[in-house]
């Protein structure tokens, strides 16, 4: 699932529709999402937990000093490191929150069938 939103609305107020998606996308297989503090607050968790998942928000330590590792969060950049090797996608060009979705779709399932043909070579 996929959601993109102008850069006026909050992380908070998009998590209804988003959690929404992403049971219909899997299924309603979802149950825990890792997600950063723009989560944060009974809204986010209510609204998440209406589509039956529990949020869990990734928090940077109290007393940061320097690189700290924090858990899950790894897979989000690896995401966005991906998502940036698409010169379409390294800013926002698009005028349309609609466009932009579709090259980020379009750059995953490239990802994903990249993914799958070395899978099936090593099978």
């Amino acid at each position: 699932a996929l959601h993109v939103t102008p850069a006026d609305v909050g992380d908070r107020a998009a998590v209804a529709r988003l959690a929404a998606d992403i049971q219909d996308a899997t299924g309603d297989n979802v149950t825990l999402a890792y997600v950063d503090q723009g989560y944060t607050g009974a809204v986010a968790a209510d609204a998440a937990a209406a589509e039956g998942i529990a949020l869990h928000v990734v928090k940077l330590p109290e007393a940061k000093r320097g690189f700290v590792l924090l858990p899950r969060r790894w897979v989000v950049e690896r995401s966005f490191a991906w998502a940036t090797r698409c010169r379409r996608l390294v800013k926002d060009y698009e005028r349309y929150a609609a466009t932009l979705a579709g090259f980020h779709v379009i750059a995953f399932v490239g990802y994903m069938l990249k993914h799958s043909a070395q899978m099936i070579q090593c099978a």
